[in-house]
């Protein structure tokens, strides 16, 4: 697997030993280093940094086992095979050398056949494990150099999300500016819907995106207004069946300006332009839609904009203060009656009627 020479460090205390063992491997071509001593094989072992240790267990200063066992606690001269060798054959010297980690064992006096067949086989271990080692290390640095990747295409992704969210959003307040022109509602009146519609999506347990949706969403609801003549949308007294019944019709044409966008803020838009003026018992319009039949997006809407539009001054009324708004909308004044909205959104209405009362205050016109 690998071109490099291999190197071989031979550790014994007896020269003669030294002699033999590395004639043979010097004939083979294997580069090699010798040490006398355990305390010697430690320090070659980390500069020679070799890929196999033949290593004498009956030394001064520090024994083989010890040697072993040190190289072995090392992290980097762990994973070097080691081969004891010795000529004490009792069970018990074999136990404590594999206990100090060696890898195998070589008896002396050193067969020339078996010191080759031994040195091939452990160097191809130690071969193929810096094979798996290097491999993971690749694999490691290609799945980091991927992740990266990765997180950088979110990133960008995520930004490019967050230009067409803010683009989305940018257009739905060009076209709510629109409908302001040509309306007596105010701006700050869109963001009172804003603030009540998610007041009450809140409540209900809506999850965070949604939420968010039909606070951008929200403003929208009488963009079809652009179509009804101005005489008609600030007229002071009570309009006629004929232009009550062309005012409407703000409702189908809000649908048809959003109709088709693959933004979820305009879809949603769609749903509340259209049935916003939907009532629970089947008496709103332009469909006549009576219950559930009735998208959650209008219901909400039809309670929030009613009381919005209550608190404030039209053409053709004064405004009222909150305690009225509360009991036309709860007990009703003939015109507006509680059977008007879902009893689920007049319920929430209920529990949340002083917080209506606070986000009317802080964007008062």
């Amino acid at each position: 697997m690998s071109d490099k020479k291999p190197k071989i460090l031979i550790v014994d205390d007896e020269e003669k030993n030294l002699r033999l063992m590395t004639a043979i491997l010097k004939n083979y071509g294997y580069d090699y280093e010798t040490a006398k001593n355990g305390m010697e094989a430690l320090e070659k072992a980390k500069t020679f940094s070799p890929d196999l240790i033949f290593l004498d267990i009956m030394m001064p200063e520090m024994d083989g086992y010890e040697a072993c066992k040190k190289l072995k606690e090392n992290p980097e001269t762990q994973r070097i095979p080691v081969v004891m060798v010795t000529a004490l054959t009792e069970r018990d010297s074999r136990l404590k050398g594999l206990e100090a980690g060696a890898n195998d064992f070589l008896a002396k006096p050193v067969d020339h056949a078996e010191l080759m067949v031994r040195t091939k086989n452990l160097l191809k271990v130690k071969e193929f494990e810096d094979f798996l080692q290097n491999y993971n290390k690749i694999l490691e640095e290609d799945v980091a150099k991927k992740t990266e990747e990765l997180r950088i295409a979110f990133k960008n992704l995520d930004g490019a999300y967050k230009e067409i969210k803010e683009g989305y959003i940018d257009t739905i307040q060009r076209l709510t500016v629109i409908a302001e022109y040509k309306d007596e509602e105010t701006a700050l009146h869109i963001k009172r819907v804003s603030h009540y519609c998610s007041l009450i999506a809140q409540h209900l347990g809506w999850q965070e995106n949604d939420i968010e949706t039909i606070f951008y969403a929200s403003p929208m609801h009488d963009i079809g207004k652009v179509g009804i003549p101005s005489d008609i949308l600030l007229k002071p007294s009570k309009l006629t069946l004929e232009e009550f019944a062309l005012m409407k019709t703000h409702t189908i044409i809000g649908g048809k300006i959003l109709h088709n966008s693959i933004s979820g803020f305009l879809q949603m838009a769609e749903k509340i332009a259209l049935n916003h003026h939907e009532r629970w018992d089947g008496s709103g319009y332009p469909k006549g839609l009576k219950g559930d039949e009735i998208p959650i997006e209008g219901r909400i809407m039809n309670i929030v904009d009613q009381y919005d539009a209550l608190r404030s001054v039209r053409p053709y009324k004064p405004a009222f203060d909150h305690e009225k708004v509360v009991k036309i909308i709860t007990e009703g004044d003939g015109r507006t009656m509680p059977e008007h909205f879902d009893p689920q959104m007049l319920k929430a209405f209920k529990q949340l009627s002083d917080k209506f009362n606070t986000i009317f205050e802080t964007h008062m016109d």
